[in-house]
């Protein structure tokens, strides 16, 4: 049977060794229904799918997650393209306005318009799966990304998909348009996914605080949750500086 080599960090690894979890076992399980998702995703076809399609097809993915996706492959027809890329997807995310995805780049001093130019500057094309009528798909990357949604939206215990995991699948997958442009702007994925915690808890506080009567408008709404991800963040890139002034000054720059 062949072998593939997991890496884990250090402090995941003693917990696995000490908790005695059949890893081979898990990892199979893991890997079967990832391979499932991503082979249903590659060989959807992207025709005229409403609504209810999206719905059956993606039910674990946010009313405003499918929006996204619609907006991708909305933007993949206009551009001619033969399959729904990454670069696509990035733009749908953008468009669509209003998900969580815009308000964590924004706390990070990432602006949306800014990630949008640097898209355009970009080609958007990326291999997909042909099909005898033509039909568009996904891309290779942009399967993988969407996968790789799912993967981030699980290992935070959430049940569903939504544009902040999006997000970061799309800044996870190695090879696709969006990924490369995302961390070009900054959008490193660790300090992402802190951000994403970080607006998610805020997000849920001032849900709590709606409930009790204090309702808040969308641009204070987003005004907090800016504020909520940059204490969260704030000291991780003090850290990150710190680090790379004494790799300056180590190497005379």
């Amino acid at each position: 049977m062949p072998k593939i080599n997991i890496y884990l960090p250090d402090e995941l690894a003693e917990a696995v060794r000490e908790s005695n979890v059949p890893v081979s076992a898990v990892c199979q399980r893991a890997l079967e229904q990832a391979v499932r998702r991503v082979t249903a995703i590659r060989e959807t076809a992207l025709g005229d799918l409403d609504d209810a399609d999206f719905a059956a097809r993606l039910p674990h993915f946010t009313g405003r997650a499918r929006t996204v996706l619609r907006l991708g492959i909305e933007r993949a027809r206009t551009d001619g393209s033969p399959a729904v890329g990454t670069g696509h997807l990035l733009g749908g995310l953008l468009d669509e306005g209003a998900n969580l995805a815009l308000h964590v780049l924004r706390a990070m001093e990432i602006e949306p318009d800014g990630v949008g130019r640097e898209l355009a500057r970009q080609t958007t094309v990326e291999t997909g799966t042909a099909s005898a009528d033509d039909t568009a798909h996904f891309s290779g990357a942009a399967a993988n990304a969407l996968e790789l949604a799912v993967t981030e939206a699980t290992a935070s215990g959430h049940n569903y998909v939504g544009g902040e995991h999006l997000l970061l699948g799309l800044i996870a997958e190695p090879d696709g348009v969006a990924g490369q442009v995302l961390r070009s702007v900054g959008a490193e994925l660790r300090l992402t996914r802190r951000a994403v915690a970080a607006a998610l808890a805020g997000y849920v506080h001032l849900r709590a605080q709606a409930q009790q009567g204090a309702a808040t408008g969308t641009a204070e709404t987003g005004a907090l949750l800016a504020a909520a991800v940059r204490q969260e963040v704030e000291p991780l890139v003090r850290r990150i500086e710190r680090l790379e002034e004494r790799v300056g000054a180590r190497t005379g720059q």
